[in-house]
């Protein structure tokens, strides 16, 4: 019996991180750029001086879906989307450089130019500072231009230009902060020839009605494993009460 009892143990415990995940997802369906989290499973022997009988699973979220997410026009001259296989560089809380697919760009107050959340983006000189005050605009090689309010008929200059990367061929993982970076260390080389949709931003690439189907699912098997762990109990004190006649 307990060698059932584990095996339905360790699928009610798959089961919680399987909800976890799926709540995550759910709950970030509407933010710009956000990337689903995917969940693997994988059978792990419990090892020792007896048979190797006892098999439990292993969850861990394992990446996210890279798919393209729904492109909504906004108007926005520092609205940006990116296409394919594209992600931009931004700073992450430590310093280090990580990967994103949010392009809904603004101004701080110290002329840094940040992404929704918040953090700094990149350019070839780390992050990418404008003029206090310029009419800010970006091209569509991710060139970042200001032009002067007093000089309306002055051309933009050039001020930065945004990291654009590929990650075709490169190994990326999400983190927790929800950024990606290269597994094992490093950073992507830019990409010179990506380009970017200026005033559209690309949607969550969660699908709302499949995540409701997984969460019920997840919902049914972790109540058919609970009646595993049931049945294992009744079985097993049909067996102590057989035991007692005899």
């Amino acid at each position: 019996m307990d060698r059932l009892i584990y095996t339905a143990w360790s699928g009610m415990r798959a089961s919680m991180v399987e909800q976890r995940v799926i709540a995550s997802n759910m709950a970030n369906a509407q933010t710009i750029g956000f990337r689903a989290e995917t969940l693997t499973a994988s059978p792990m022997t419990l090892q020792g001086p007896t048979l190797e009988t006892r098999v439990m699973t292993e969850n861990e979220v394992h990446g996210a879906s890279l798919d393209q997410g729904a492109m909504i026009e906004t108007g926005n001259p520092l609205d940006i989307a990116l296409n394919g296989d594209t992600m931009m560089a931004v700073q992450a809380e430590d310093g280090s450089e990580a990967y994103t697919r949010r392009g809904d760009l603004s101004v701080d107050a110290s002329g840094v130019l940040s992404n929704g959340d918040g953090r700094p983006v990149l350019g070839d000189a780390g992050p990418v500072t404008v003029p206090l005050g310029a009419k800010i605009s970006i091209g569509p090689d991710g060139q970042v231009l200001a032009a002067d309010p007093q000089a309306p008929g002055a051309p933009p200059q050039p001020v930065g230009r945004i990291k654009l990367a590929s990650t075709t061929g490169s190994r990326v993982a999400k983190g927790l902060d929800g950024l990606f970076r290269v597994e094992r260390g490093g950073v992507l080389p830019a990409d010179d020839a990506a380009q970017v949709q200026v005033g559209a931003l690309e949607q969550s690439n969660v699908q709302p009605t499949r995540v409701l189907v997984q969460m019920v699912e997840a919902q049914r098997l972790f109540d058919l494993r609970t009646k595993c762990i049931a049945t294992a109990r009744e079985v097993d004190q049909a067996g102590t009460d057989l035991m007692k006649l005899s």
